[in-house]
């Protein structure tokens, strides 16, 4: 609740500036206050997030100007917001096409820069771009390694635990074996993309599947469903995800409520 998103392609044309501090006088909206102002005026205690700031318009940068230096912001309507008690955060994507370039798909053992190099190659990109007193401000620049298949595995794992609740209610459990795990982690991954379609692949690999297989009453209540990865023989040479039933799902106690029990006198 204390997190404030701003999509800064909203925010790539000279006039859509104003919406950060609010309409000027006279114009719609000017009540309403700005989007960037009013959230923090509303949650002072917050967390600022500007997505992709790198494609906001260079105006932009002369309002976070004010914001890094003196904690502060001016709205339209000449009131001063505090900012000394949110923490901003910027993202960028500047300098990532050349490290994705270098370090295509899960096999990290060849890559050819070492972190200390993609990260100069990543600050060489913003001192290219943001002007050097506004990078003066800036407290720390963390360039993220990308995805590797651990990282991947693990977002199968947690991207599946709304499947996994949605089964429970109809009396079902569901598990995934590792080959399943990696055949997924596999076609939803992208070294262009990063982790973006894992997604759509858990959806059409499992989650679509596994629907109409159920809509075919083919598993009964009290099953385990075991998703596995085996050769598709429609397809040689490629993999598919394939189901079989189990005895023995329990579903999980709820806890009891607040209140619950025999009263006492």
């Amino acid at each position: 609740q204390a997190l404030i998103t701003l999509d800064m392609s909203e925010y790539m044309e000279k006039h859509t500036v104003s919406r950060l501090v609010g309409s000027p006088p006279g114009y719609v909206g000017y009540e309403e206050g700005g989007q960037l102002t009013e959230a923090v005026r509303r949650k002072p205690f917050s967390v600022v997030l500007f997505d992709e700031i790198e494609k906001a318009h260079p105006d932009v940068f002369n309002t976070l100007l004010q914001i890094l230096e003196e904690g502060r912001l001016t709205d339209s309507q000449g009131r001063s917001v505090d900012f000394r008690n949110t923490v901003l955060i910027m993202t960028s994507n500047l300098g990532t096409q050349d490290l994705r370039k270098a370090n295509v798909g899960f096999n990290t053992g060849d890559e050819a820069m070492s972190y200390a190099r993609m990260r100069d190659k990543v600050n060489d990109a913003l001192k290219a771009h943001f002007r050097p007193e506004f990078l003066n401000r800036v407290d720390e620049t963390i360039v993220f390694h990308e995805h590797g298949k651990p990282e991947i595995l693990q977002m199968v794992d947690m991207m599946t635990k709304r499947l996994t609740t949605q089964l429970e209610s109809q009396g079902l459990g569901i598990e995934l074996t590792q080959a399943a795990k990696e055949f997924l982690a596999e076609v939803g991954y992208d070294p262009q993309l990063g982790a973006r379609p894992l997604r759509r692949a858990i959806q059409r690999h499992l989650e679509d599947a596994l629907s109409e297989k159920i809509l075919y009453k083919q598993f009964a209540a009290g099953q385990i469903i075991v998703a596995d990865a085996e050769d598709d023989p429609e397809n040689p040479g490629k993999k598919h995800i394939v189901f079989r039933a189990v005895e023995g799902f329990v579903a999980p106690s709820e806890p009891p409520l607040v209140g619950d029990g025999d009263a006492v006198d």
